[in-house]
């Protein structure tokens, strides 16, 4: 199957982007194919041709649990993603992230995506082992 492990950094694009990998190459242990795409660079990737989409962000601000907005302008530019199975994370922060996680699956779910799980990762080692987990 085709997964596509989509990120869109806020301030901190490293940490975001060795989760994400991480979460990939768990994905990829169970036999899948999954492609990285950084939402903050390849703003005009399409979705459409992807059966599995994990989407993940951090929260922009200390206080509020705010994530990127440009995570709704992306998914409108996407492609079709109405239907598709996905799985939303956020990067733990001391405070907010299940806020964030919350508006990240907000935003999802508003453009018609079917979130099969969701999860505040912790660190990249817990990345990899939810995606050997995630039942795609």
């Amino acid at each position: 199957m085709r997964v596509a492990a989509v990120f869109v950094p806020g301030k901190n694009r490293d940490r975001l982007l060795e989760v994400t990998k991480s979460l990939a190459r768990g994905i990829e242990a169970q036999g899948h194919q999954v492609d990285l795409i950084d939402a903050g660079r390849d703003f005009n990737s399409k979705l459409s041709v992807y059966q599995y989409i994990a989407l993940g962000t951090e929260q922009t601000t200390f206080f509020g649990g705010r994530i990127p907005s440009r995570i709704g302008e992306f998914l409108k530019n996407a492609g079709v993603v109405g239907g598709k199975k996905t799985f939303a994370f956020v990067i733990k922060k001391p405070v907010g992230a299940g806020k964030a996680l919350s508006r990240l699956m907000k935003v999802m779910e508003g453009e018609g995506m079917f979130i099969r799980f969701s999860d505040v990762v912790r660190s990249a080692a817990e990345a990899e082992i939810i995606g050997k987990r995630l039942q795609i």
